[in-house]
């Protein structure tokens, strides 16, 4: 049984009302660990406990770090997380609470993620947040039970950070044939490595992120996300933070979900009505969920 589950599809009315197309969610939000990513980390924990891993290892205080320590309680492996000082009081609490063991150290991922393997052994297995082809084949999950409810889209919109999920997604598609419909990658303007690797037609490491958009964080985004635009059509579009925010407040309203910023510039892409002209049909959405958002931190940048 996998440690993912299988997540409603939902037609969204104002969200169709805005772009005059029919808006599909997909509610990753609602999967155990808070986001989409238990579908790759699950798929990567149970592939390396089966090769024999006696812990797990990850460098995220978000919702990969958070999946990993759920995969690893559902397994009964032990689970270590390196977090940069920067991680919130929140997400510690919740990585604490699932029983993993959490070391804060360096003052970004980058420090974190080297850290955490520095104390890799051969006994563990190293969860990367997403460029793993474990972890696509995971995500691509997503994409067969959209599929299998009877939605063939038009276009899906999703955000990008390191590019896990865009792979994953872009994977799917494929196997279902749908390698010719294009995908709207959201970002926020202070974290788009995504649109510089398209403008630089390479993957190229941005000087600095900023923004509300942690989650999006990734100053590189992986080599695979970038290839797909040589393959497929994948579209960058960027919002602003406060755009992103306001999707979620907007989409909490419509919606009853909260969803971190991230997912929000998803969002933002259709309550902004700003897709390409053109766009109809069936949209689907991906609507990525994030644990470690509140009311009040949502709020507090709306204020």
């Amino acid at each position: 049984m996998p440690l993912s589950v299988k997540t409603p599809l939902l037609e969204s009315l104002p969200l169709s009302r805005a772009i005059g197309a029919r808006a599909w969610l997909k509610m990753e939000a609602m999967q155990p660990s808070g986001s989409f990513k238990i579908r790759g980390i699950g798929h990567a924990c149970e592939h390396y406990r089966a090769q024999g891993a006696q812990r797990f290892l990850s460098s995220s205080g978000g919702n990969a770090g958070l999946a990993v320590a759920y995969a690893g309680r559902k397994l009964g492996v032990p689970v270590l997380v390196v977090v940069p000082e920067t991680t919130t009081e929140r997400a510690r609490r919740l990585l604490d609470a699932e029983g993993a063991e959490v070391i804060v150290h360096g003052t970004s991922w980058f420090e974190a993620n080297r850290y955490a393997q520095s104390l890799k052994t051969a006994q563990d297995a190293f969860l990367h947040p997403f460029d793993d082809p474990l972890l696509w084949q995971g995500h691509a999950t997503l994409i067969d039970e959209v599929v299998a409810d009877g939605l063939r889209p038009d276009a899906v919109v999703l955000c990008v950070g390191g590019g896990g999920l865009l792979a994953g997604v872009a994977e799917g598609m494929r196997r279902s044939g749908l390698d010719e419909v294009p995908i709207y990658a959201a970002e926020t303007e202070g974290m788009a490595s995504f649109a510089a690797a398209v403008d630089a037609g390479r993957p190229v490491e941005l000087p600095a992120l900023s923004g509300v958009a942690t989650s999006l964080g990734a100053r590189q985004v992986c080599e695979r996300a970038f290839a797909l635009t040589r393959e497929r059509p994948v579209i960058p579009l960027q919002v602003s933070d406060r755009e992103a925010v306001d999707a979620c407040l907007a989409f909490l309203d419509d919606h009853r979900t909260l969803v971190e910023p991230a997912c929000g510039a998803s969002l933002a892409l259709l309550y902004a009505n700003r897709l390409p002209p053109g766009v109809a049909g069936n949209v689907l959405v991906v609507v990525c969920g994030g644990s470690t958002a509140t009311v009040e931190s949502l709020s507090r940048f709306g204020g």
